[in-house]
């Protein structure tokens, strides 16, 4: 069973025990997924089309318990080949039907039928609990959420514009901000953020599913944190490694160039030291000194050693004829002391 499934299975069991609220679920589910039928001598008659079977019976349930009505319920393959059902909740009976219009606000006073209207000025989300109720139903009717091991995703999909307004609407009133975006000529009331879909979880009381997402929220987060220790620690690897080749090879060229009897005694001893011990960090290097020394000195001395093996760079000859010994200039390439101290 996927998230959504899961989600849409509690929440199809959640039955408020004010008559009230369960009226405003039921207004809810049936402007999303209901159809209102008038017939020629003016008889109305109700019928939703779902391919949740927790919708239908959460429907079923719902017009029993605040009305006492026995709908109608049948059931369909939706698809060839395919394991998959439309299910059918019809209420037939003319009086029964303007019962349920009539109590849900989907029925005006003008005998037309129409359920857009402000949270404000619509009886039936006059209260919170009533809107918690609103919002429970709109998911049940017509709503998705992605599984939030893969991503996080809340919506609502709406035929007309008044009605995702007015989802947004009731959404905000409990500090949460829905975003509406078109897409194939209907109308998506969706929320994107993690924390967000928490709070719209336990707006419409699904508090396993809220459960859930937050244990999946936390081990994501861990999973990252430990993703970027990981890559910090790599990093900091890689650059150790970095410069300890660069240390070999300048040490080597001034052990290749001028010996190491030009040093001083501690640049010497950190030279030494480090062609002894090339996979040593600096703290293991300055302890290995005698007297030890902190990873700030022996980084300085390190330092000093690359400049040396700079400044001997910069004043090698360039490349020289083998048989006359003179470099592309035409001047004799100059005799180095190789025993000028550096320090």
């Amino acid at each position: 069973m996927s998230y959504a499934s899961k989600v849409k299975d509690e929440l199809s069991r959640q039955i408020a025990l004010a008559r009230h609220c369960r009226i405003a679920e039921l207004s809810a589910i049936i402007s999303l997924c209901g159809r209102v039928s008038i017939s020629a001598d003016d008889r109305f008659s109700i019928k939703i089309h779902t391919e949740s079977a927790p919708v239908a019976r959460k429907y079923f349930t719902l017009l029993g318990k605040t009305f006492n009505i026995i709908a109608d319920v049948s059931i369909r393959n939706s698809l060839c080949g395919k394991k998959s059902f439309t299910y059918s909740v019809a209420v037939g009976n003319h009086e029964d039907a303007l019962k349920i219009l009539m109590a849900t606000k989907l029925l005006g006073e003008d005998g037309q039928v129409g359920e857009v209207l402000p949270p404000r000025k619509n009886m039936v989300v006059k209260h919170i609990c009533c809107r918690r109720a609103f919002l429970r139903g709109a998911f049940l009717a017509s709503g998705s959420i992605s599984d939030p091991e893969k991503s996080y995703h809340f919506e609502i999909v709406c035929a007309a514009q008044e009605k995702a307004r007015q989802l947004q609407g009731i959404i905000g009133t409990f500090g949460l901000e829905a975003r509406i975006v078109v897409r194939k000529n209907h109308f998506v009331v969706y929320l994107k953020e993690g924390s967000q879909i928490v709070d719209i979880l336990n707006v419409m009381e699904a508090p396993v599913s809220l459960m859930d997402l937050e244990n999946i929220r936390i081990l994501k987060e861990m999973r990252g944190q430990v993703n970027r220790q990981v890559n910090c620690e790599t990093a900091n690897i890689n650059k150790t490694v970095s410069a300890a080749v660069k240390q070999l090879k300048d040490i080597e060229y001034i052990r290749d160039t001028i010996g190491f009897s030009g040093l001083s005694e501690n640049l010497e001893s950190v030279a030494y030291l480090r062609l002894e011990r090339p996979e040593a960090s600096l703290k293991e290097l300055g302890e290995a000194l005698d007297p030890p020394v902190g990873k700030s000195g022996v980084n300085h001395r390190l330092r000093k050693l690359s400049a040396v093996a700079d400044a001997l760079r910069k004043q090698a000859p360039k490349e020289t004829d083998t048989e006359t010994g003179v470099g592309p200039s035409g001047k004799e390439e100059e005799n180095y002391d190789k025993k000028d101290r550096y320090h």
